[in-house]
């Protein structure tokens, strides 16, 4: 008697459910807002299909969630600090500034590092002892490490970008220098190199020059480009332009003379480099290599002495 009533109620639960879903999806129930009524005539474009938009089905958990990862990274902000260094290190990398942003991201890592500790800790706990202690240190581990590897990812991609761009500049010193040389004024060359030239430092050109066609001159354009950019080579480069459209001077003896002392530099740069891999290739030598080798020149003799004795 007691399974027929709890299965009538479950079955009446269900189906007082299922009679609330028609009741909420009747068309009477589903009228549009005013903003829904007059936005589709003021778009330029066409209004999309409803069931090819993908914001509404993911749009309840950003709803739910947004707020509390805004909040936690408001906080990692107030711990941390540092936004000037995040709003600079984001225009390096060639994104847009935006911090709260970042810091959202952080928030997002910590917890994905914290729940991967958590579990690994909770397998530990359950092979050893039992004790909450590796879960709670692994996961503080995890939820630091993700929060600090966030900052050092995006460290490495704005060096991995200005490494990339310090490798273009000459190729595209070289090419401004033959389209001034050829008679042509600072922004047709540079219109020219960023037809003909592809990479980062190309796109940060197109930039500047967006900037100028939007109304500012060139030399506060090409000033933004080495404002954005963490590189001395690119600012004495913009120095150099800013200064020969001031005043006249030879920009084409200017622009190779700019392209000669990077590829000094990166000789330079690949020669230091080479040093410090030598040094690290003499670790092996010395402490594994060198030690073995003595060890069998000794060991025959040791063994013939005790042997004798």
């Amino acid at each position: 008697m007691t399974g027929l009533v709890r299965d009538g109620a479950l079955l009446g639960l269900v189906a007082g459910v299922g009679l609330l879903l028609v009741w909420t999806g009747l068309p009477r129930n589903r009228r549009h807002g005013l903003a829904e009524r007059v936005l589709p005539y003021l778009r330029d474009t066409p209004r999309p299909s409803r069931l090819l938009d993908d914001s509404r089905s993911r749009g309840v958990l950003l709803t739910v969630a947004a707020p509390l990862v805004r909040e936690l990274g408001q906080g990692v902000e107030r711990v941390l600090g540092g936004s000037a260094s995040v709003r600079s290190r984001q225009l390096r990398a060639g994104l847009a500034p935006d911090v709260d942003r970042f810091r959202a991201e952080q928030v997002l890592w910590g917890i994905a590092a914290a729940v991967l500790g958590g579990v690994v800790g909770t397998v530990l706990a359950l092979l050893r002892d039992g004790s909450v202690a590796p879960v709670v240190l692994l996961t503080v581990i995890g939820l630091g490490l993700g929060i600090t590897g966030a900052d050092y990812l995006l460290t490495a991609r704005a060096v991995r970008r200005e490494r990339r761009m310090l490798a273009e500049f000459p190729t595209v010193a070289e090419l401004l220098a033959l389209a001034v040389g050829a008679g042509e004024g600072a922004v047709g060359a540079l219109e020219r190199v960023c037809r003909l030239s592809h990479g980062e430092l190309a796109d940060e050109l197109r930039r500047c020059l967006a900037d100028a066609r939007a109304g500012a001159n060139l030399p506060t354009a090409l000033q933004g480009l080495a404002d954005r950019t963490g590189l001395p080579s690119l600012r004495r480069f913009v120095d150099g332009v800013v200064v020969a459209v001031q005043r006249g001077t030879p920009l084409a003896e200017v622009l190779r003379a700019q392209a000669q002392d990077v590829r000094e530099e990166g000789r330079r740069a690949l020669l230091e480099a080479g040093g410090k891999k030598e040094i690290a290739m003499m670790v092996p030598v010395v402490f594994l290599i060198l030690p073995v080798t003595v060890l069998f020149a000794v060991y025959p003799g040791f063994s013939f002495f005790r042997f004798t004795l």
